[in-house]
């Protein structure tokens, strides 16, 4: 065997997605963001832990006077 992998066992083409960049996030939907911030707000174990988490995915702005990285 000389280590190669053969096309059996090799992943079908665009199986793994490749990189969002900024201009993806025009691309979600409000719907999308709305489920987003519903699973984190569902799972965080507290208030302070909701907030760093939405701020950490993009879903709220640490700047109250700018709107949230992922929106519509």
């Amino acid at each position: 065997m000389n280590g190669a992998v053969s096309d059996e066992h090799a992943a079908p083409s665009g199986s793994i997605p490749s990189p969002r960049t900024a201009a993806d996030a025009y691309r979600v939907s409000d719907e999308q963001v709305h489920q987003a911030r519903r699973v984190v707000a569902d799972n965080s174990q507290s208030p302070e832990d909701l907030r760093l988490l939405l701020d950490m995915l993009g879903l709220v702005s640490s700047n109250p006077d700018l709107p949230p990285p992922v929106s519509r």
